[in-house]
């Protein structure tokens, strides 16, 4: 049996900690989720879907570029003004003008499948642009215009894409506080071209939300919200044009849970957990 005055004492404790979490994560708030569709597979931003009348001018470095610069044929700057798409289905975890260089941007989460069956998380970037179509917590689908090609804030640049794909979710506009190295970030073209085509599976997913720090503005409310329906564009080709996968991957997909326990909820953390169970001991 735990004394009164024990309990207090490891509560309180736990509290400390749990504060001291928040505060070096820059969070004070409990991890959440949405639902979003499953990625089928990775289109190129511009061009849709293979980039047609586009090349790379600026590629990928690390500690220094880290995304890919993206123009028309020819350069200058006749692509202002282009549609930028989504590069596959996900959920708008960002959107605004940011100016410092950076003006309009979104950001895209996607949930999709590895090799190994595992779900795994990439943010898809898009900057510099002329026109955001998008907004915080909406669904978007393989292809649909996110915005249109700009020339950053007060016309800075010639118009081009900036494009990137985080594999770390906490980064959103605070690339200083993050490794600007392959830790935080994927070749844009080479992740792309290694999964142009998954598997087609019709389930939403549980995406996590709110992973930015205080200081990148936006939040997106926990909620339900409807999947968007999957367009004669949008849509996969049939079973028998997809390519095979992985006996890991139809072994994962057997072994998960319902899509039902797919729907939004906000989870409990490690320390909500731990709370809980130092209030109420065995």
């Amino acid at each position: 049996m735990v004394s009164k005055n024990k309990r207090c004492r490891a509560l309180r404790a736990a509290g400390i900690l749990l504060l001291t979490f928040q505060a070096m994560a820059g969070v004070g708030h409990a991890q959440s989720y949405m639902t979003a569709r499953l990625a089928d597979g990775f289109d190129y931003p511009v061009g849709k879907p293979n980039g047609d009348g586009y090349y790379i001018f600026r590629g990928f470095t690390q500690n220094g570029h880290l995304g890919e610069d993206w123009n028309v044929n020819g350069g200058g700057t006749s692509d202002e003004g282009d549609p930028v798409y989504s590069i596959a289905h996900g959920l708008v975890v960002f959107s605004e003008d940011y100016a410092r260089g950076w003006g309009n941007v979104v950001i895209v989460r996607h949930a999709y499948r590895e090799n190994n069956g595992q779900i795994a998380f990439v943010d898809s970037l898009y900057g510099q642009l002329k026109v955001r179509s998008v907004k915080v917590g909406q669904q978007v689908t393989r292809g649909q215009v996110v915005g249109t090609i700009g020339c950053g804030p007060r016309r800075m640049y010639a118009a081009h894409l900036h494009f990137e794909i985080r594999k770390d979710l906490r980064v959103g506009m605070r690339r200083d506080l993050y490794p600007r190295t392959y830790q935080t970030y994927h070749i844009p073209k080479v992740f792309t071209d290694s999964r142009r085509n998954l598997r087609y599976e019709d389930r939403p997913v549980r995406v996590p939300i709110n992973t930015f720090l205080k200081s990148n503005p936006n939040r997106i409310e926990t909620g339900e919200v409807d999947l968007p329906n999957l367009t004669s564009n949008t849509r996969p080709a049939p079973d028998t044009a997809r390519p095979s996968v992985p006996e890991a991957v139809e072994t994962v997909i057997e072994a998960e849970t319902s899509a039902a326990e797919a729907a939004p909820e906000k989870s409990k953390t490690f320390f909500e957990k731990l709370l809980k169970k130092m209030a109420n001991p065995q």
